[in-house]
């Protein structure tokens, strides 16, 4: 969820990043972003086929589930796609605001391919959605990095908004009740799979106790196919509850009430996550990748949807 200025790339939910990829900079200078609409942005073409197909499904979920609740996106073709002057890097970030009658404040969806010096590829996948201070809910992230075709590092996780001891109603609510501790168990158990740790204790602080922070690791000599079928199966299993739960649970019911004291308390918190984000993350990272042009015309445009 969110990047350390430790960490070596961005991911662009833009929140995360980890700490066993290295992407190359930029070699020159671009003199503007590459924009191509011959696909649609939501296509993530360079992802591995199961990869694809869960993300379009999960994306496909959450737009058909919150309908009306999203506005169109206005986000400019050359931040819908853009690329680094030698094209060893290309990215895509899309946005849609909720509307005004919607606990939705907005739902970030990109990927990012990256070739690295020794010829392998980097792929990541993001769908990351903010509630606004109408509901003290959860946030919904989910990250998705293919380092090679037989290691990725996953983490999805409904963001709290409450500090769980002082509220265990909320807890018990949005984590217990829903047994989200199920999907992290269940990858657990598996031989390929080990935990994932963020080196920095802000990122881990910030996230629930029922988060997937993982690697899958089927080693050099594995098959790419049970990558493949890795993310089909389990990891797609868990993605699709964690998301279901995040809809009905969560963007799905209003939570009134919420006294104007404690909005202004959710607001501060969720700016602070924010822009923490991009100011640790991506002001510091993209330029690396993509040039100073690209990576301040990505930026200026989370920016504004983040409203920081």
């Amino acid at each position: 969820m969110l990047a350390l200025s430790s960490h070596p790339f961005p991911l662009l939910s833009p929140l995360f990043s980890s700490a066993f990829l290295r992407f190359p900079s930029s070699s020159t200078r671009p003199s503007s972003a590459i924009a191509s609409m011959a696909r649609p942005p939501t296509d993530f073409p360079y992802l591995p086929p199961a990869d694809r197909d869960l993300m379009l499904s999960l994306l496909t979920t959450v737009e058909d589930r919150l309908g009306s609740a999203l506005l169109p996106s206005n986000v400019s073709p050359d931040v819908l796609r853009f690329q680094n002057s030698n094209g060893s890097a290309h990215g895509s970030v899309n946005i849609r605001s909720g509307s005004q009658s919607s606990p939705v404040d907005f739902v970030l969806q990109s990927w990012l391919n990256c070739k690295t010096p020794g010829g392998g590829e980097i792929n990541i996948a993001s769908l990351f959605a903010f509630l606004n201070s109408s509901t003290d809910a959860p946030h919904l992230l989910f990250e998705l990095i293919h380092g090679s075709p037989t290691s990725i590092v996953l983490i999805m996780d409904l963001i709290p908004r409450r500090d769980l001891v002082l509220h265990p109603d909320y807890l018990d609510k949005f984590y217990q009740q829903t047994d989200l501790d199920g999907p992290r168990r269940h990858l657990d158990s598996l031989p390929q799979v080990s935990p994932y740790y963020s080196s920095s204790l802000f990122i881990r602080s910030v996230l629930s106790p029922t988060s997937i922070a993982v690697s899958v690791d089927f080693g050099k000599e594995g098959e790419a196919s049970a990558m493949e079928e890795m993310v089909a199966e389990h990891i797609g299993g868990a993605a699709k509850k964690i998301v279901e739960v995040w809809l009905e649970k969560c963007a799905g019911v209003r939570v009134l009430g919420v006294a104007e004291g404690e909005r202004l308390e959710l607001e501060r918190r969720d700016e602070l996550i924010k822009r923490k984000a991009v100011e640790i993350d991506l002001a510091a990272n993209l330029p690396r990748m993509f040039g100073p042009e690209v990576a301040e015309r990505v930026v200026a445009e989370i920016q504004m949807a983040f409203r920081v």
